[in-house]
């Protein structure tokens, strides 16, 4: 992605928006035609930031994530905010990172008991890789009030749909028997994360400060403030993040125009790869030129069509994804850009095991980017 794309940040409470809001500079109001409203502005190194308040909940986080990354085009997603810790070793003001998020509402039930059908979202490498630098170098703490550096743990987070604060209700021991290398519970990360994997597998990272320990104590450690303590550690773990992780993209960027690229080819159907090549100097012809080397927009997603019925006889695709993909060419084949990025953004979520379906995508995707 473009490096001047920005870092989405998403929060679900005030204070958490606030905590972020204070590393901004100059943030302007950005409103989204659906009434949304969004901050945008800089870190001190520069980073670009879109800073959003989604409200509790998997759904509307899930919903407005999607907002997000549709009017941002962002580099990765960020939620910030707080939790509550499921084992005792992961003290107050503990900031989480999750390698895990567990959607942990998901099952069904039988007559001998309920049995879990979790969704689970890993972390993308490279934003782990860059999650665990920043922890180790230890900067991101030095603006932190009293000189003390928070605990930083990498861990599965459990989001559902529920405030736990008990140690020994049902759903309390349920989660714990279920989810039991879980160091986190929260209401917001299993939205995100679905909505960043059904665009382009977009790299999420769910960063919680612990504000209490979901065992009943909780109004005794809001009342102590740990709330909006474990928001400005989090916050401040994410923005460091935030600016490493753009500092990423930029030097992948840099290395892609100075080393030798990788070429990969699908071939799909009957199609067979002739030639792979690197650099190539000169005029090169390989058999006859029989179409333009750049395909219309109506070109390509009639060759996708083709693709595409051609998978489904082959019992590859399903009837109900065949006509959904459908649906979504129509969009975009007779919308404006906006539109068709979404529509094909969609398609690429609902073919993504399929490489020969989403080689064309990405094509498809790329000319109308150039359009917009």
């Amino acid at each position: 992605m473009n490096s001047d794309h920005p870092i989405v940040i998403l929060t679900a409470l005030d204070l958490e928006y606030d905590a972020v809001r204070r590393h901004l500079a100059d943030p302007r109001l950005h409103r989204h035609n659906a009434g949304t409203r969004f901050e945008v502005g800089r870190l001190a190194d520069g980073t670009p930031i879109a800073l959003g308040l989604v409200g509790k909940g998997n759904h509307p986080a899930a919903v407005l994530a999607e907002r997000a990354i549709h009017e941002f085009t962002p580099t990765a997603v960020l939620f910030v905010g707080v939790a509550g810790a499921l084992w005792p070793a992961i003290g107050l003001g503990t900031v989480v990172v999750a390698t895990h998020v567990y959607a942990y509402h998901g099952g069904t039930s039988e007559d001998d008991g309920f049995k879990a059908r979790p969704r689970v979202w890993e972390i993308a490498h490279q934003a782990d890789q860059v999650a665990r630098h920043v922890k180790r170098t230890g900067d991101w703490a030095r603006d932190l009030p009293d000189g003390v550096r928070p605990d930083v743990t990498f861990g599965p987070i459990a989001a559902g749909e529920v405030v736990q604060d008990s140690a020994f209700s049902a759903h309390a021991a349920w989660v714990r028997d279920t989810y039991n290398d879980a160091v986190a519970i929260e209401m917001e990360g299993a939205g995100i994360a679905q909505a960043a994997h059904l665009n382009l597998a977009l790299p999420a990272v769910i960063v919680r400060g612990i504000s209490d320990r979901a065992d009943g104590s909780k109004s005794t450690t809001d009342g102590q403030n740990w709330q909006p303590a474990a928001a400005r550690n989090a916050a401040a773990f994410a923005v460091a993040l935030a600016g490493e992780l753009s500092r990423e993209v930029r030097t992948n960027s840099h290395r892609g125009e100075t080393m030798q690229e990788r070429i990969t080819n699908f071939a799909g159907g009957h199609a067979r790869v002739g030639v792979q090549a690197g650099q190539i100097h000169g005029d090169v012809t390989v058999g006859q030129h029989r179409r333009s080397a750049v395909l219309s927009l109506e070109d390509q997603v009639e060759e996708f069509r083709q693709e595409l019925r051609d998978l489904h006889g082959q019992g590859l695709i399903d009837s109900a994804t065949l006509g959904a993909v459908r649906a979504e060419l129509a969009v975009v084949v007779d919308s404006p850009p906006t539109e068709s990025l979404l529509a094909l953004k969609k398609i690429h979520g609902l073919v993504l095991d399929l490489p020969e379906l989403t080689a064309l995508v990405t094509a498809m995707l790329a000319l109308v980017r150039e359009r917009s």
